[in-house]
């Protein structure tokens, strides 16, 4: 089963799965009854724990896959939600917790696979992969471990829970648990250990990664895309077009001003060469393309 807390992407694979399994029968079979089987393997995760709040049976599937583990919540947001939303007083249990509780009812077996982003944790009581690493540590000894050594990079802020998770619980380390490859942005892979080292203030990493990234990224400024100038610096003659397929900014490809900012840790700055349109900056100012 695959669980998100992203309802629109749970319509669009439930979708997507339905028409797929349409044109394999060649039609021969309504949509609405094929949808109906394919709703039980994608799931709103909120419904998941529902179930599991409402029962005290396990649930039906044996292996349960998370996306975005990293934004479930924290003890605090779940009993507050639950305490206003369900009318469950006294929930003491933060999400990763009590979702491996639901799976762990089984007598036999059960896998949780968390599909975690680093630096991902983007609203209030989202609790970050080293939930799920501490639930297993405090309530869940039994249960083996695995995680990949990137989950140690600081972008994941797990090194810590994972440190507490040696010698407490069945740990391995394996290194193919690890996607290198983003689908997303496949021709640039180096843009994402660039960006890291950045954060992290480390310039030497920074410079030795962008000195990788040879194609004109939006990550950092988009210089010499045409298209990516025309957003940003038309701001006198840009104007909104709305269409019944969505909107879209257009304008001339003028010059004008774009702010590259400053790169502070601790009162400092980290200064590395780029060129942006037909300006040269070290990316502590701004100037003009």
């Amino acid at each position: 089963m695959f669980l998100s807390g992203h309802g629109p992407l749970v319509a669009v694979l439930q979708e997507a799965l339905t028409r797929d399994e349409y044109r394999r029968l060649n039609g021969t079979e309504r949509k609405g009854a094929i949808k109906q089987r394919v709703k039980p393997f994608i799931q709103n995760v909120h419904h998941f724990r529902d179930e599991g709040v409402r029962s005290d049976a396990p649930p039906f599937d044996h292996v349960v896959i998370f996306d975005e583990a990293q934004r479930a919540w924290n003890r605090e947001k779940t009993a507050d939600f639950m305490k206003r939303k369900k009318g469950h007083a006294g929930f003491a249990q933060s999400e990763p917790e009590f979702l491996i509780s639901y799976l762990d009812r089984h007598n036999s077996w059960a896998v949780v696979v968390c599909l975690v982003g680093g630096g991902q944790e983007i609203h209030t009581g989202e609790a970050g992969i080293g939930a799920w690493l501490e639930a297993v540590r405090c309530a869940f000894p039994n249960w083996r471990t695995y995680v990949s050594p990137d989950l140690s990079g600081s972008e994941y802020a797990a090194t810590a829970f994972i440190d507490a998770l040696d010698g407490v619980v069945p740990l391995e380390r394996d290194a193919t648990l690890h996607p290198s490859t983003s689908m997303r942005s496949f021709r640039s892979e180096k843009v994402s250990a660039f960006v890291t080292a950045l954060l992290d203030c480390d310039g030497d990493r920074a410079r030795e990664m962008l000195g990788h990234v040879t194609e004109p990224t939006p990550c950092i400024g988009s210089w010499g895309s045409r298209r990516i100038r025309a957003r940003v610096t038309t701001s006198r003659t840009r104007r909104r077009s709305s269409r019944s397929r969505g909107s879209r900014w257009t304008g001339p490809a003028s010059p004008g001003t774009l702010t590259c900012g400053w790169l502070t840790a601790d009162g400092g700055t980290i200064p590395f060469g780029a060129t942006c349109g037909r300006m040269s900056t070290s990316l502590t100012g701004s100037g003009t393309c």
